[in-house]
C-alpha cells in the first residue's frame, strides 16, 4: 500500500483519490513511524522549492526518508515539486534538496527559441519514455499528462532521464534511479493516462 507523505505542501487528497480509483488503498503518512512502516512512498508537492524543503525538514521526516529510500531501497515516486525536491538544488531558491538524484532544478529558459512561451507551462503535453523506461506501458494513445510548472528537472547524468516532453524545447520531465522515480507532471490530474501510470508504478513493485 502506498504511503503519501503529508508534510503540509501538496494536493494529497487528489492523489489519494486517484489511487482509490485504481483500487489501491493509499494512506497518508506524517510521522516517523508512518514512514518507517511504509512499503512504498509518494512525495507530492505544490509551490516553491524552498518552502517545500523547509516544510519537509520541519516535519522531522528527512532522516527516516533517507533511510527508507537510500538504504532500504523502497520505491518512491516524486510528483511535481516533490520530484524537484529529490534533486540537489533549485534555481528557484537557496535551500539544498534531498540530493537523491544527481540533477538540478532549473528555470525554463526560452532564449533564442522562436515563439511565445509563457510561464508557468500549464496544460497537456505529450510525454515520451527514455532509456527504456516502462511506466508508460499499456497506454493505448500517445501518453499525455497535465503540467503546471516554471522549473524543470535537469539531470547531470543523461542515463537517469526516464521521460521527456516539449515546451519550447525538449526537457526531462521524469527521472529514475533504481527505486527512485520522479515525475514533473501531475498523474493525479491526468485522467486515464495518470491512472495507468500509477497502476504501472504499483504493479512494478507488487
Amino acid at each position: 500500500m502506498p504511503v503519501i507523505i503529508d508534510y503540509g505542501v501538496g494536493n494529497i487528497g487528489s492523489i489519494k483519490n486517484m489511487f482509490r480509483k485504481i483500487g489501491a488503498s493509499a494512506s497518508l503518512g506524517s510521522t516517523v513511524d508512518d514512514i518507517a512502516r511504509a512499503e512504498m512512498l509518494v512525495l507530492p508537492g505544490v509551490g516553491a522549492f524552498d518552502t517545500g524543503m523547509r516544510h519537509l525538514r520541519a516535519s522531522g521526516l528527512v532522516d527516516v526518508l533517507n533511510q527508507r529510500v537510500l538504504k532500504d531501497h523502497i520505491p518512491v515516486l516524486g510528483i511535481c515539486l516533490g520530484a524537484q525536491l529529490m534533486t540537489m538544488s533549485s534555481e528557484e531558491g537557496t535551500e539544498k534538496g534531498l540530493g537523491w538524484l544527481n540533477a538540478q532544478t532549473l528555470r525554463m529558459d526560452f532564449t533564442g527559441i522562436p515563439g511565445k512561451w509563457p510561464l508557468p507551462n500549464v496544460g497537456w503535453r505529450a510525454v515520451t519514455p527514455a532509456n527504456g523506461y516502462t511506466m508508460l506501458r499499456e497506454i493505448p494513445e500517445v501518453p499525455r499528462f497535465y503540467f503546471v510548472h516554471s522549473y524543470y528537472l535537469a539531470p547531470r547524468e543523461p542515463a537517469i532521464t526516464s521521460m521527456t516532453a516539449k515546451y519550447g524545447f525538449e526537457f526531462a520531465c521524469g527521472l529514475r534511479k533504481d527505486n527512485i522515480h520522479a515525475a514533473q507532471f501531475h498523474p493525479e490530474k491526468s485522467h486515464a493516462f495518470g491512472m495507468q501510470f500509477l497502476r504501472n508504478f504499483l504493479e512494478d513493485y507488487s
